[in-house]
């Protein structure tokens, strides 16, 4: 059976592997001071919905909320008249 020789390709994979390792240690070490880092952001997100729905998603910065409420899959119902 003849050796196919593909030596530069794996070579080549191995160097892609290190450079996606490398970039992925880079990020780590940037939000390393904050570990919960996704989780904060999530939880700043909830707070921002719960305070919209309160104000009846009358505030400016409510509008990306509103094309996904009134439906029955989300359950909150709010008269759109309100908006204007």
């Amino acid at each position: 059976m003849k050796d196919p020789h593909n030596y530069a390709k794996v070579g080549y994979s191995m160097i892609l592997v290190a450079g996606s390792l490398a970039a992925i240690g880079m990020i780590a070490l940037l939000t390393a001071d904050d570990v919960l880092f996704a989780d904060n952001l999530a939880r700043d997100k909830t707070a921002h919905f719960n305070e919209c729905k309160i104000n009846d998603f009358v505030p400016d910065d409510c509008v990306e909320y509103r094309e996904r409420i009134n439906t029955e899959a989300s359950g909150i119902y709010v008269d759109p008249s309100k908006w204007k």
